[in-house]
């Protein structure tokens, strides 16, 4: 998973270069690497604020960050972040107390001043993972659904996956500040002059 993971942001890095080599106005802020974190350590480092603040500070830290392990509940009896019981795997051990085959690839993005997530990804759930997430989550009724069948029955592939967020990234390189400014939709009156007000330039 990790090596997909660099691959990915290998490719985010050549976008960026490539985006400069025609818009030089915009200049590269990618790091050289990306940092894996599990989000129990962001935890143990920030027990007293929430999820998206702990993901702000470890990236205006550390810049791209992939946050393993989102899902499963953590020390304190919560999740960093929602998935699906029948996505990928967030019950796997891997050791130290840690558990989750996946996470978020998350980025800094100076012009919100936050962090910026563009993926989620991680290792697909197996028959037994499904099973144990199906129990935990109070979803084993699922496994009579036909997809769900087929991989307790060992018919499906075991896979790795995810999404990227397209029009996010088309933010990022950009350096857009709307999701608005990177898709063609129809904006009310009254949020072009809020945007306006804030200086975003409006095409």
């Amino acid at each position: 998973m990790k090596d997909i993971v660099r691959k990915i942001y290998g490719v985010l890095q050549d976008t960026e270069a490539a985006v400069h080599a025609k818009y030089p106005q915009i200049a590269p802020i990618l790091t050289q690497q990306i940092t894996f974190v599990h989000a129990e350590e962001l935890l143990e480092r920030w027990p007293d604020i929430g999820p998206r603040e702990r993901e702000n500070r470890i990236t205006e830290e550390l810049g791209p960050v992939f946050v393993i392990g989102i899902g499963g509940a953590l020390a304190d009896g919560t999740p960093h972040d929602g998935r699906a019981p029948d996505y990928d795997d967030w019950v796997t051990p891997t050791g130290k107390g840690r558990q989750g085959l996946n996470g978020d690839i998350i980025l800094r993005y100076p012009l919100l001043g936050r962090a910026f997530e563009i993926s989620s990804m991680g290792i697909r759930v197996s028959r037994d993972t499904l099973t144990q997430q199906l129990e935990i989550r109070g979803l084993s009724r699922r496994r009579e659904f036909p997809w769900h069948k087929r991989l307790l029955a060992g018919e499906l592939p075991l896979s790795i996956g995810g999404g990227i967020g397209q029009s996010r990234l088309c933010m990022f390189f950009l350096r857009k500040l709307h999701v608005g400014e990177v898709q063609a939709s129809v904006w009310p009156a009254w949020m072009i002059e809020r945007c306006k007000a804030a200086g975003v330039p409006l095409l």
